[in-house]
């Protein structure tokens, strides 16, 4: 029997498209996140510059009409997935319980855990290094971004205070300059790790140079914080006293 116009296998592979398309508009979160995933998988593997819309649309099962319904622009999309990326690394500090640790444990925890988050979400680094490409034009759009840097020097302060309270770290250690530092040694080895590797004749993301490398920035971060000893101290004191009197 012939087939009924409109009836055949292209119409119901049609309908079922359609079908498909009424179903994703009807969850627009579900739409966002899912452009949202395959713009940083894009922006990640080729930066801004080379990242191109009609990618990230065909991977997110989408139509570029839709990324520029929700995100404005290809910039506006860029700003978006770098929110997101600081936004869960936020999500993933908030997570952190070192209030129960004592503070030089506590302080080896951060350390780790800054160096483990950056090895395991290099896309993290890659999205940054792109974003410093372009002088952070794209965050400075951002009204959101500033505020998602609060969990993690929140923690950190806390833990500075403690620190400098029982006697173990110096006081008035500037929360700003410690995460640097950490944020620093952990972000330039990762982030520059094929030509360093090449350079230096060694595999820098071999395991057991990795555990090097946190044990070494570990103990960097707490002799920076570390109390100054009472004897070395008072001997600097009277040092100074003795220069004075000359």
């Amino acid at each position: 029997m012939p087939e009924r116009p409109g009836s055949g296998p292209s119409a119901r592979k049609a309908a079922d498209g359609q079908a498909a398309t009424h179903r994703r508009v009807r969850d627009p979160h579900a739409m966002r996140q899912r452009i949202l995933d395959a713009a940083t998988a894009e922006f990640a593997a080729h930066g801004f510059g080379g990242a191109r819309v009609e990618h990230i649309s065909r991977a997110a099962a989408t139509v570029d009409r839709m990324l520029y319904y929700y995100f404005g622009s290809k910039e506006g999309l860029f700003r978006a997935v770098l929110e997101r990326a600081y936004e869960k690394l936020g999500a993933a500090e908030q997570g952190l319980d070192l209030d129960h640790l004592d503070p030089v444990q506590g302080m080896r925890e951060l350390v780790a855990f800054t160096w483990r988050y950056y090895i395991e979400h290099p896309e993290f680094i890659r999205l940054l290094n792109s974003e410093n490409l372009y002088k952070g034009q794209h965050l400075r759009q951002s009204r959101r971004v500033q505020s998602l840097s609060f969990p993690l020097l929140s923690i950190l302060t806390r833990l500075l205070k403690r620190g400098a309270a029982s006697g173990v770290f110096r006081k008035r250690l500037d929360p700003f300059m410690v995460y640097l530092t950490i944020a620093s040694l952990a972000y330039f080895y990762l982030s520059n790790r094929y030509t360093l590797s090449r350079f230096l004749g060694a595999d820098l993301m071999a395991e057991s140079r990795q555990r090097r490398w946190l044990r070494h920035i570990t103990d960097l971060v707490l002799a920076h914080v570390a109390a100054e000893p009472v004897a070395a101290a008072a001997g600097g004191n009277t040092r100074r006293r003795a220069r004075a009197s000359v």
